[in-house]
């Protein structure tokens, strides 16, 4: 009985050694993640004309954000309104290349042009702690 039980415990941890337990990176871009990122950049989009208000001021000054940041702000609001539009209507197929990757620009090589795959959150957010603990 203890060899059936050894021989049973080995066949099924030689069986599950085949399976590939890992989680492959395009598995977070699927189109229920397409559709969500569609509906925030839909509806949330035009939050990027005060956070772009915002970084043209501290890079440039007061004068710069009232014309320009405006301008790119309104842009890039746009830019969001129709890649979420895109998003949503084309969320069942993988258009960007074959992926269900954004269609925007991401702002890791593009420093000041790219974009966030989310329109950024408005308002005051800490990581810290309200209350010292004494």
């Amino acid at each position: 009985m203890k060899t059936l039980l050894a021989a049973a415990f080995l066949f099924g941890f030689a069986i599950s050694s085949f399976a590939d337990i890992q989680d492959p990176p395009s598995n977070d871009y699927g189109p229920t993640r397409k559709l969500g990122r569609g509906l925030s950049n839909l509806l949330y989009g035009i939050a990027e004309l005060p956070t772009t208000i915002a970084k043209v001021n501290d890079r440039d000054g007061n004068s710069a954000a009232g014309g320009y940041g405006v301008v790119r702000g309104l842009g890039r609001s746009y830019m969001r309104f129709h890649a979420g539009l895109f998003e949503i209507f084309s969320f069942p197929f993988p258009v960007n290349r074959g992926t269900y990757y954004p269609i925007l620009p991401s702002d890791i090589p593009y420093i000041h042009a790219g974009y966030q795959e989310f329109p950024p959150e408005l308002g005051n957010e800490s990581k810290y702690p309200y209350v010292r603990t004494y």
